[in-house]
């Protein structure tokens, strides 16, 4: 412990911050968190709906449209489970790093792998939203 912090019940100040499973006390409530996860999604599919048919208009075809749209939404989904993992192999170790060393960093590893989780969220709704937009504009085309 530093010194200069105060200990009530034998823990330090900055501990008593976070539960004991490593949430803040102001963690977003579960109902929060699934709004977030559901803009995340519909971001994807919006961005990925607006994707295919603008490479389908630059002169591509709708199969090559879908695939590459596709591989973007995966490859930013595979991106977020790497660093979901991340923050789970290395996270508490980063914390006790950032509380020893004097950092004036804010970050957890429950913020991090929320993070993850929202950019995963990302990658799946423009996978969802590529296989959507490659039915619309294959029926058109």
């Amino acid at each position: 412990m530093h010194s200069g912090e105060s200990t009530d019940s034998g823990r330090p100040h900055s501990d008593r911050a976070t539960g004991g499973d490593g949430t803040r006390d102001d963690s977003p409530t579960p109902r929060e968190r699934v709004r977030q996860l559901g803009r995340a999604l519909l971001l994807g599919a919006v961005l990925a709906g607006i994707a295919v048919p603008v490479v389908v208009l630059s002169g591509e075809t709708v199969r090559f449209a879908s695939e590459k749209v596709f591989a973007v939404g995966a490859l930013v989904f595979g991106f977020s489970l790497l660093g979901w993992s991340g923050s789970v192999f290395a996270g508490r170790g980063m914390e006790n790093f950032q509380r020893y060393i004097g950092g004036r960093s804010d970050w957890s590893e429950a913020d991090s792998r929320r993070a993850m989780t929202v950019l995963g969220s990302v990658g799946v709704g423009g996978m969802m939203g590529a296989s959507l937009a490659t039915w619309v504009v294959g029926s058109v085309v």
